[in-house]
């Protein structure tokens, strides 16, 4: 299939089989599509957490706006954002760039300099709206390749980022949880919305052309 029929396809799906669990290999694909998704000058500032113990799960759920489908889905991932740069994160990135691609290291200093002043002059409230804002990309990069593979997702912003910072440790890995990605196969009898036909905005409203 196609990505747009991929997408048209999918749905954010209401309400999830317990019994049926995505297999590591295919876990392993959306991952590795979210791994490869764009960042702002390629920093990678987030980091996805895979959430796959029904115990924790469970706990996720306090604050959700969908509890049950957090907690029967099969994995939950957690993208979770940079609280801030810093210098010492920006060369961290660019030491690992300069050494896959076997350059020396500062290779790339005049550029990091210019990045590193202008993250410097903001706020760390500033920071994370720009590495909050980067997670998105990269949950659509996930969306679509569950979408390929034919499992059942349903993103979510409708949760309790105290909670699930709170159980996951994220604020000591300098991190906090912006979304989540519920993944599965859906309750074909309880997932109301799969019968019902894909809505959208008709593409000559939805585009303006100038």
């Amino acid at each position: 299939m196609s990505l747009i029929e991929n997408l048209q396809w999918r749905h954010a799906v209401k309400a999830y089989d317990p019994s049926k669990k995505v297999s590591e290999a295919d876990l392993n694909h959306i991952l590795e599509a979210t791994r490869l998704a764009p960042t702002s000058s390629g920093l990678q500032p987030f980091r996805v957490i895979v959430v796959e113990n029904q115990e924790l799960k469970d706990k996720m759920t306090a604050g959700a706006l969908n509890p049950e489908v957090m907690r029967d889905s099969s994995h939950v991932l957690v993208f979770a954002a940079w609280d801030s740069y810093s210098n010492e994160k920006i060369d961290q990135v660019y030491d690992h760039h300069t050494d896959v691609r076997e350059l020396p290291r500062g290779r790339f200093g005049s550029y990091t300099d210019k990045i590193k002043e202008m993250y410097n002059a903001q706020t760390p409230e500033e920071h994370f709206a720009h590495t909050a804002r980067q997670t998105y990309i990269a949950l659509g990069f996930a969306l679509a390749q569950a979408a390929e593979l034919k499992i059942d997702s349903t993103p979510a912003e409708g949760f309790s980022t105290e909670v699930v910072d709170e159980i996951l440790g994220l604020k000591e890995l300098g991190l906090k949880s912006v979304s989540l990605l519920y993944l599965g196969y859906r309750d074909e009898e309880k997932d109301w919305l799969s019968t019902m036909k894909k809505v959208r905005v008709p593409m000559e409203e939805f585009i303006i052309k100038k």
